[in-house]
């Protein structure tokens, strides 16, 4: 495969730590991340509460695959290094943003595209295989959301008017004082551990195959977004229409009270007539009256029928 080929040549042009490894291996995947319809929300500035929400939605069903499969391989040799669930575990985070959002029944209203749950499934997959390629996977979540977590999270409660911190916890590190300083260790972590020619051939594979997943998953969150959004506008339309057939309803009603309280008007001024008369005009009036009360009726049933 071309992209296997690729990764090869430059791991043997490239005698370097593994963290610059998979730097140099995913350069053009990052950039395809970076210009997902997505992220390219994010860097203008402009982010839906239904672009977040739906991301969240996401996020939490990889971090709760991602992190049950660091915790299970805690003791891997290849895990160990960079096991910091104090500093780093978002899972916790994330449920809290949905409970903001959501409310307390958020589990039973999340939804998650196909391209999440097949990342989900990919990641317990090697937890249960190939511990030491949770280690590509780690690195390309963590130091990404760390790496960018301030200036997301900056872009996010402007764009949605939130106040203060709610709803924005997953961008928060609490357990990093210095993210820089922790990076610089993490990254130190992983280039301790070792690895013999074919496990290190296969990490950098799974780093490209991380990106590639998340871009997957960026792409199918903007479909989703995109229905969800043409939903939401044809009930605000339905909605509208019914409030003007209604509309229209209550005004042709009020326009038969009118008429009927002109006819009695008419009665009421003619009540000094003569006996005949009062009495041709009230019939006159009463079948007036009923009438209009069966029009109106059959309005009001017509009206309902259409909704």
């Amino acid at each position: 495969m071309e992209t296997d080929k690729k990764m090869q040549t430059q791991v043997e042009l490239t005698d370097s730590d593994l963290s610059e490894q998979i730097k140099a291996v995913t350069k053009d995947s990052h950039v395809r991340a970076e210009n997902t319809e997505l992220m390219l929300a994010y860097q203008r500035g402009n982010v839906s509460l239904t672009q977040y929400k739906l991301l969240l939605c996401s996020l939490y069903e990889i971090y709760q695959a991602l992190e049950e499969a660091l915790d299970n391989n805690s003791n891997h040799p290849s895990v160990a290094p960079i096991y910091f669930p104090l500093e780093l575990a978002r899972l916790e985070s994330v449920e809290r943003d949905l409970e903001h959002f959501y409310g307390q029944d958020w589990r039973e209203k999340i939804v998650v595209p196909a391209a999440t749950k097949i990342y989900a499934h990919r990641l317990r997959q090697i937890g249960e295989d190939n511990p030491e390629y949770l280690v590509a996977h780690a690195y390309t979540r963590y130091l990404g959301d760390l790496s960018g977590g301030q200036v997301l999270g900056r872009i996010t409660q402007k764009s949605l008017g939130l106040k203060g911190g709610e709803g924005l916890s997953f961008f928060s590190f609490p357990g990093v004082s210095s993210p820089n300083l922790f990076k610089q260790l993490y990254r130190s972590r992983m280039n301790s551990i070792e690895l013999e020619e074919e496990e290190r051939k296969g990490m950098l594979e799974e780093a490209v195959r991380a990106f590639e997943l998340n871009i997957q998953v960026f792409d199918d969150l903007q479909k989703m977004v995109s229905v969800t959004e043409r939903e939401s506008e044809v009930m605000h339309t339905t909605t509208r229409n019914r409030c003007t057939r209604h509309t229209s309803t209550h005004s042709k009603l009020a326009d038969g009270e009118k008429l009927t309280a002109r006819s009695l008007q008419i009665q009421t001024s003619l009540v000094n007539a003569s006996p005949l008369f009062r009495m041709v005009l009230g019939i006159c009036v009463a079948l007036a009256t009923v009438g209009m009360g069966m029009y109106a009726f059959k309005v009001v049933k017509k009206c309902f029928q259409q909704s």
